[in-house]
């Protein structure tokens, strides 16, 4: 007796993408950073995402763990940097901007290299990678910079981001309900 496993990957794709959504209009300058995207973060974007990668884990997708299960402990410790100085913690205090930067830089090359990995995936994956790793970039850069321009650009960048994401996520349930391509998603032909 074989179990048939549901597939995880829209529930991952919808915590990242709408956490993503979220964060970018703070950083697109539309509304401020507030309690809705900590709430997000640790709830969707982190949790979520653990659960759909070790959903992924337990189906044997390799990627599909290792991105979602990666990206759920990026929006914890990303809310965990913004969190931690105000409990006074020993060496608590706000991360230097430069220093943030590098751990924005890291998360961009960690990316850059699991986009790599989409290659012979379908193209709203594709996107979804190579946007994030577009907007992990310029978020260094505003770090490192300083420059409220670039963040204004990063946030925009990002809800194309976070958007394709759910997007995708919603192709893929819909499309599993109807047995059929109801939203395209680019098939691989490989």
């Amino acid at each position: 007796m074989e179990t048939k496993l549901a597939n995880p990957a829209p529930l991952g794709l919808m915590g990242f993408g709408m956490t993503t959504v979220l964060l970018n209009l703070h950083n697109a300058g539309l509304f401020p950073l507030s309690a809705v995207v900590l709430a997000m973060g640790i709830c969707y974007g982190g949790i979520a995402q653990i659960i759909a990668g070790i959903m992924e884990f337990r189906r044997g997708n390799t990627f599909g763990a290792t991105a979602f299960t990666s990206y759920g402990l990026f929006w914890l410790s990303l809310v965990a940097t913004w969190l931690i100085p105000g409990l006074n913690v020993p060496a608590g205090g706000k991360t230097p901007d430069a220093f943030m930067g590098f751990y924005l830089l890291l998360w961009g090359v960690f990316t850059f290299f699991m986009w790599l990995g989409t290659f012979g995936k379908n193209r709203a994956l594709q996107l979804v990678f190579l946007s994030l790793t577009v907007l992990f970039a310029l978020l260094a850069l505003r770090d490192w910079t300083g420059a409220a321009w670039i963040g204004a650009i990063a946030g925009y960048e990002g809800l194309v981001c976070g958007l394709s994401a759910v997007y995708l996520a919603v192709a893929e349930v819909l499309n599993e309900a109807r047995g059929r391509s109801v939203l395209p998603i680019g098939e691989s032909r490989m």
